[in-house]
């Protein structure tokens, strides 16, 4: 399962989740400052807003400074003409080098859900001798601005920098932790109303690589303060045939990265959807493995998740953006409203990964407690509990497991709960993040508009 909270995002944001009081009954309709409309929440069941910039007129309607646009059959953004250079001094290395860079501001987005939280995902290439720097400015409720938050300094390797969040962020009404915005006190009834995303892409000066981005947008959400959630229907028999893979058969691998795999629950099942949509890695990617390893694959993904600020491989962003690396995929971290939004998914073929939390009581069959764990939702059964891949498992076989909906569903939904010593602490909300194909079929976009992406 993953490491404990820690302060620097799970236990203090969470906890500011926890405390937010939903204003209102669902979302209504928006439209963003570009023109495009957003998919609302389910009225009564979701208050989440998710937008995202992915098609060419979207890349066009930005603020660029030296990048441009590129059309085809997965537009994106890239490095036109760099208007400058900038020196980075990288944190963890101590390494100082100098960067060629161009940028590109969002329009302004006027959140449908006026949100105690927001939490960035992009989807990117970064060629070796290249990186991005994805940052937030938002605008409260009371008229005023945040300041630039870095939500993200991201490559897909890591000889150039050291992906990783920025700590420290704060103007004492918002924080960042680690990937995350969230207000400090909900119940001062403050909120982020609108926002924009800052894309700064840097390369080696004197060469023509560039990044490309092909997907940049954020969810705010205001979750409602709830230790329990209402029941839903079951309405779907059908499981889908995702990996399997232990996380606990790599506990002492590679220490380096999180103490190795009793830390790596959110980078070994994201490994799992990868090759469920045809991910794979080379031989040549997985040479610097030690043969003597069983699942080479899933050690590479949790070196290619991890967070260096964070120390963990369970930065959410950063888990969607390592999924997108692989072709023709997509990533996004989004919340989720019932396990109906689920079964919507799973009915169109696309699984999720879900973060919960819970005593060992809590949830039948799980033989273990957590304040933090991602696992794979790949099905339902004919009763309509939850067929899960859970990396908490001792072997490759025994990852597949059914866990009671009622059970299941509160769990993951909830954002408060009482821990052990019998203390509120907080619970997740529905977090989730959403692998799909850059290309989805009609029924895959329903699904996903349904849920509210797109």
């Amino acid at each position: 399962m993953s490491r404990s909270e820690q302060p620097s995002r799970r236990t203090v944001l969470s906890a500011a989740v926890a405390a937010a009081v939903a204003g209102g009954a669902g979302a209504v309709p928006a439209v963003a400052a570009s023109g495009a409309p957003t998919v609302p929440a389910r009225a009564g069941s979701r208050r989440i807003d998710n937008r995202a910039w992915t098609t060419y007129t979207d890349w066009r309607s930005g603020a660029a400074k030296g990048t441009r646009a590129v059309a085809g059959v997965r537009p994106g953004l890239v490095i036109g003409s760099p208007i400058g250079l900038a020196d980075y001094t990288d944190p963890h290395t101590g390494t100082t080098a100098t960067w060629e860079y161009a940028s590109w501001t969002s329009p302004v987005h006027r959140l449908s859900v006026p949100s105690t939280e927001a939490i960035a995902s992009w989807n990117a290439h970064t060629p070796a001798g290249t990186w991005i720097q994805i940052e937030l400015k938002g605008t409260y409720s009371d008229g005023t601005d945040t300041p630039w938050y870095v939500m993200g300094r991201w490559a897909a390797g890591d000889e150039d920098i050291r992906r990783t969040s920025v700590d420290d962020q704060t103007d004492d009404r918002s924080t960042v932790w680690t990937d995350t915005f969230a207000i400090d006190d909900p119940a001062t009834g403050l909120r982020l109303t609108s926002y924009r995303l800052r894309l700064t892409l840097y390369r080696k000066p004197g060469t023509k690589r560039t990044p490309t981005v092909w997907r940049v947008g954020a969810m705010g959400s205001d979750v409602e303060d709830r230790f329990t959630v209402p029941a839903s229907t079951p309405g779907l028999a059908q499981e889908l045939a995702v990996p399997r893979y232990s996380q606990e058969i790599h506990i002492g691998q590679y220490p380096e990265y999180d103490n190795g795999g009793e830390a790596w629950c959110s980078p070994t099942s994201s490994q799992m959807i990868v090759e469920y949509w045809g991910g794979r890695l080379t031989p040549e990617q997985l040479a610097w493995v030690d043969p003597a390893f069983a699942d080479p694959q899933v050690c590479h993904a949790a070196r290619y998740t991890f967070d260096y600020q964070y120390e963990g491989c369970g930065n959410w962003p950063f888990n969607a953006a390592y999924a997108a690396t692989f072709k023709d995929l997509q990533g996004v971290v989004t919340r989720l409203g019932s396990l109906t939004d689920l079964e919507t998914l799973i009915a169109a073929g696309i699984p999720a990964i879900t973060s919960q939390s819970f005593l060992k009581e809590e949830l039948t069959g799980a033989g273990y407690g957590t304040s933090g764990h991602l696992m794979t939702v790949i099905g339902f059964t004919a009763e309509g509990d939850v067929i899960a891949n859970d990396p908490n498992s001792p072997t490759n076989a025994a990852v597949r497991r059914v866990y009671l909906r009622r059970e299941w569903e509160n769990i993951w939904l909830r954002t408060k709960r009482y821990n052990a010593g019998g203390k509120v602490v907080s619970g997740t909300g529905g977090v989730c993040y959403l692998y799909f194909p850059s290309r989805p079929s009609m029924r895959q976009r329903m699904a996903l508009a349904a849920v509210g992406v797109r």
